[in-house]
């Protein structure tokens, strides 16, 4: 069983960056679609970015489009998430998940369509 580990996350001023981090053990992730979503106080589940098997390909929400970079490094098992100019509707906790490399870009948003979950990082950003 494949275990997600986030970590990075922490309390930042409006502007500022963070890298989060998340580890794969119990097995490799090589082959899987790895994505970011965030969950804020009292709203569902978002997704934010997802890269592909080889890392060549990446798609990102809207709202995060042009200041987050997801990247993964296959030889460790890690995906990352480099978030700049964060904002106050940044605030989240941020959880990595690990899907299936055939999934359309079309259904990355949806949650239940993702393997396995990390317990998340939280990311909170004062304006």
């Amino acid at each position: 069983q494949v275990q997600l580990v986030e970590s990075g996350g922490g309390l930042v001023q409006a502007g500022d960056s963070l890298r989060l981090s998340c580890a794969a053990s119990g097995g490799t992730v090589r082959n899987n679609l790895l994505g970011w979503f965030r969950q804020a106080p009292g709203k569902e589940r978002e997704f934010v970015a997802a890269i592909t098997r080889s890392g060549g390909s990446s798609y990102y929400a809207d709202s995060v489009k042009g200041r987050f970079t997801i990247s993964r490094d296959n030889a460790k098992n890690i995906v990352s998430l480099q978030m700049n100019d964060l904002k106050f509707e940044d605030t989240a906790a941020y959880y990595c998940a690990a899907g299936p490399w055939w999934l359309a870009a079309d259904d990355m948003r949806h949650s239940d369509r993702w393997f396995f979950w990390g317990q998340g990082t939280q990311v909170t950003v004062s304006s």
